[in-house]
């Protein structure tokens, strides 16, 4: 039984983890996003 509750606690940990690393790659990518339309945004009204 003490493997079982192991083996839950160890599957439990991992997935937050997933979750922190995933929402940390959605959030790094929103905010890249976000830098090139103003860089974009920037390079367009320098180019007129």
């Amino acid at each position: 039984m003490a493997f079982l509750a192991s083996l839950i606690q160890t599957l439990l940990k991992a997935a937050v983890i997933a979750l922190v690393a995933f929402g940390g790659i959605k959030l790094g990518k929103k905010m890249r996003d976000n830098k090139d339309a103003k860089t974009a945004a920037t390079e367009a009204a320098d180019a007129e």
